[in-house]
């Protein structure tokens, strides 16, 4: 790949902050001014209806977004990107997470080898699995079937697969049920192992390279529960052969390490394997779903693969004035860049969704939390934005005061679908149609706001009037669909993986490593003979480290 073009060098970025200077978009006025706006702004990717109407742009605006898009080279790195170029240049790797849900009809061959052939021979192998566990045929050392599917893993191992196993809750086989560590806090395997029965209990490890500190530290934990438990039932007893035999039936891996898996006495004829084109925070819809595809079924996870795979090619074909996660990642752009945001808001109004903005946070920060171009050359512009979020209507009890009527500009995404997975009635009262009334009146109340001649007309006195005033024009994107489906959940995912590559083209970043991750890890590595009473290894700390070793060392108990 070529060098990243310096955004700020380009014609469309000097518009961009000509426009930006004392810009002051009034939406009551733009859409009184343009009838049209709502249904103009409104685009389609595959199953979801977006809605950028409420944001503060006007024509003259996104005309200058799609500009730079189009100085940057957006289309085209986005080209090499699916060709399977070695864009993640600090690693020398092809980028081709969209290779994991093309379709087995498809080829794509990269360095000689067809990745997609390669894609699906795992699938068919995780499928088979996931069919024996549910049906039954596989089970336990004393013969009894799966209960309960316990994934161990850390980062995109953990978020991805516990945020879409939430989500799809409804489409989990009865009986079955997963569950996820990845804390190294021996808190969190002691409690999610605490009421399973060892019998019944499957543990997926996930692990590209088996060496992670916290999944190998808590799979080990998990193996010596589960093996005391099956010895004081006298399932097992003391021989290395009885243990190995219970673990071949309990342990599984998602793992590329045959040799490291075999070592912790896991048969390698059951790991499944990724590929070093995949960063874990994109893996999800690899081996590394395992427990989902176990959860739901092969049928559904295809599903899950289909909606990524509609929300690429709408990405990869769409011209940029259409694209959805393109214009997404370019307001973000005139946001962060242009209006001086700093974070930015996922409110699903879903509450099976209620980890996506967990999920979210590490694809979209871990992957533009950069201060370095792909180039080696320092960032010419600020880069990221700190992204969160809960689901409705929980948020608006806690942080939507802050959007409202607070100093800092936080635009918004919120996420809805038509039609629920459970429509209760409270009395005569569709439950959903309230819960929906909410979500259509935030974005309203943030759009529109409420004046003090409005607030006066209400009969409210002075001097309250001031606190009870809206200011209105703060920025939202609505994202609704159908129903949350695999497919759909697949659609929104892929959704912000293309809005956060749009952001890393036009900030000349590589969005695809991840060094920041790995230096408190190795000084986490240094540090624990000093946690431990290493007296040289104390003496080595900083001052102010040694301090706090030195006061967990006295209070320990």
């Amino acid at each position: 790949m070529t060098s990243p073009v310096d955004p700020t060098s380009t014609p469309a970025w000097a518009a961009l902050t000509a426009l930006a200077d004392g810009y002051a978009l009034d939406l009551r006025e733009a859409f009184a001014a343009d009838p049209g706006r709502a249904q103009r702004l409104s685009l389609t990717a595959a199953d979801l209806f977006v809605d950028l109407s409420k944001n503060l742009v006007d024509d003259r605006v996104l005309a200058a977004l799609v500009e730079l898009g189009e100085q940057v080279g957006l289309a085209e790195r986005r080209d090499a990107m699916l060709a399977g170029e070695r864009i993640n240049v600090t690693e020398n790797r092809s980028v081709l997470h969209t290779a994991l849900r093309r379709p087995a009809t498809d080829s794509l061959v990269v360095d000689g080898v067809d990745v997609v052939a390669e894609v699906h021979a795992v699938l068919d192998r995780v499928f088979a699995f996931a069919d024996a566990v549910r049906s039954g045929s596989w089970v336990g050392v004393t013969g009894k079937p799966i209960s309960t599917v316990v994934n161990i893993g850390i980062g995109g191992s953990d978020l991805g697969p516990v945020m879409v196993y939430e989500a799809l809750l409804p489409y989990v086989q009865p009986g079955l049920g997963c569950r996820f560590v990845s804390n190294i806090d021996p808190a969190d395997v002691s409690e999610k192992t605490a009421d399973l029965d060892p019998e019944t209990t499957l543990f997926i490890i996930a692990s590209k390279t088996f060496t992670t500190l916290e999944t190998l530290t808590n799979a080990r934990m998990a193996r010596d529960w589960f093996l005391a438990r099956l010895r004081e039932a006298g399932v097992v007893d003391d021989s290395e052969a009885s243990a190995k035999q219970a673990i071949s039936k309990h342990f599984v891996a998602v793992s590329t390490a045959l040799d490291k898996v075999a070592d912790f006495g896991i048969d390698p004829a059951n790991a499944f394997g990724f590929w070093d084109w995949v960063g874990g925070r994109y893996s999800v819809d690899s081996a590394v779903g395992t427990a989902v595809a176990v959860a739901i079924g092969p049928d559904n996870f295809r599903a899950f693969l289909d909606g990524f795979h509609s929300v690429d090619e709408h990405f990869a074909t769409e011209p940029l004035e259409r694209n959805v996660p393109a214009l997404m990642g370019l307001l973000n752009i005139w946001y962060v860049n242009f209006l001086g945001a700093a974070s930015h808001a996922v409110l699903p109004y879903a509450q099976y969704l209620h980890r996506f903005a967990a999920y979210l946070q590490q694809l979209t920060m871990e992957s533009n939390g950069k201060g370095v171009r792909s180039d080696g050359r320092p960032v010419t512009t600020a880069t990221g934005e700190i992204f969160w979020g809960e689901p409705g209507t929980n948020g608006q009890h806690a942080f939507y005061q802050l959007i409202h009527q607070g100093t800092q500009l936080i635009p918004a995404d919120f996420i809805a679908v038509a039609t629920p997975a459970h429509p209760l009635k409270d009395g005569a009262a569709d439950v959903h149609e309230l819960f929906l009334a909410n979500f259509f009146a935030q974005t309203k109340a943030l759009a529109f706001g409420k004046t003090a001649d409005e607030v006066r007309a209400e009969g409210t006195a002075e001097p309250i009037v001031p606190a009870r005033v809206f200011s209105g024009n703060r920025p939202t994107t609505s994202i609704m669909a159908p129903a949350l489906t695999p497919s759909v959940v697949g659609q929104l995912i892929a959704l912000y993986e293309h809005i956060t590559f749009t952001q890393g083209v036009v900030w000349g970043i590589n969005s695809f490593d991840q060094w920041g991750v790995e230096l408190g890890k190795q000084l986490a590595l240094q540090i624990a003979p000093a946690v431990a009473g290493d007296a040289d290894a104390l003496a080595a700390q900083d001052p102010s480290t040694a301090n706090l070793v030195r006061y967990y060392l006295a209070n320990r108990r």
